[in-house]
């Protein structure tokens, strides 16, 4: 009797530590996906995303791939991640296996993935902390870089206090670009503009890059300049101190997050948004070609979907059921 109810006990141990590690794979399970970004591009030419990871986040699995028109690429973010996202345009390279460069956005990678490279200015940046203070995500759309395409930044559920809401640039800027910001392109100064760049890149004084005696909010207020990309793109950080209306929060581990290129309709002063090609933008030589690598469903990516992510939370609950029954 005493040697059947040592067994019982031991078997109930065992049931008991499967419920825990299943328990436990499937909290982990969860806890790696603190957000998926659904990278869409609307535009009528090819944009290249780079994603970039702050310093002690860990990697996603892509840091750049090309999006054609109307294409979308799903990316899984972990628990605690932070960083940033951009697009890049009039990319190609110098022939077969040469360097890839583009002529926005450039993250000095030589390649498609930008493996740890940043955004060359001007460029327009989503920004992202997961789980961070209060137990929200932390996000906005930053033109303090400058500007080179529309961007929206679209949470998958919204609340009515403002703060979990949609944010970003969906005007076409370059065109309306002062012109001692305007970027053209490098093989034609007098054609049409690439990019808008800050008035911190354009003169480099403290003023206007809120540095030395302007390092701090009472010292650093808008300039004419930035006050042209706010009034064009009120939500968007149009220079260094724009925090109280353009930092927006949601709910961390329970928002998904879309981030779209050429947002359907954006407004324009004096451009259309057209393909840069079209728009009589000249390859940077006559040698160069349109890359389209990195590209992909992400599954060949090897980004995981949400819907992965549900098979492994039902396989878990399935196992972690079994041991329950078996024990009562």
């Amino acid at each position: 009797m005493a040697a059947a109810a040592g067994g019982m006990s031991s078997r109930s141990s065992s049931l008991l530590a499967m419920v825990f590690v299943a328990v436990a794979v499937l909290a982990r399970a969860q806890g790696e996906r603190a957000a998926t970004f659904t990278i869409t591009n609307n535009c009528a030419y090819t944009v290249w995303p780079g994603l970039l990871s702050s310093a002690g986040s860990a990697p996603l699995s892509t840091t750049g791939f090309a999006l054609a028109p109307g294409a979308s690429q799903a990316v899984p973010a972990p628990s605690g991640w932070s960083g940033r996202m951009w697009g890049r345009t009039l990319c190609a390279a110098d022939g077969a296996g040469a360097k890839f460069s583009c002529a926005t956005g450039d993250c000095g990678s030589g390649d498609v993935q930008c493996n740890g490279g940043g955004a060359a200015p001007p460029a327009t940046l989503a920004e992202f902390t997961l789980d961070g203070s209060g137990g929200l995500d932390f996000f906005d759309v930053s033109l303090v870089d400058g500007y080179n395409l529309p961007m929206l930044v679209t949470p998958s559920a919204t609340s009515g206090s403002g703060k979990c809401a949609a944010t970003g640039c969906v005007a076409e800027l370059n065109g309306a670009c002062p012109a001692d910001l305007r970027v053209a392109s490098a093989s034609s100064a007098s054609g049409p503009a690439v990019a808008c760049r800050s008035a911190c890149e354009a003169f480099g004084s403290a003023e206007y890059c809120c540095s030395g005696a302007y390092g701090n909010p009472n010292t650093c207020r808008p300039s004419a300049y930035s006050e042209f990309f706010k009034a064009a793109c009120p939500r968007a950080y149009s220079y260094a101190y724009d925090d109280s209306t353009s930092t927006f929060t949601c709910a961390a581990g329970a928002t998904d997050y879309a981030i779209t290129f050429c947002p359907a309709a954006p407004t324009s002063v004096k451009s259309s948004g057209q393909n840069p090609q079209a728009a009589g933008l000249q390859q940077l030589n006559d040698t160069m070609v349109y890359f389209g690598g990195g590209g992909g469903s992400p599954q060949s990516s090897g980004a995981t979907t949400t819907s992965a992510y549900s098979s492994i939370a039902a396989a878990v609950f399935s196992v972690a059921a079994v041991a329950l029954a078996a024990l009562l």
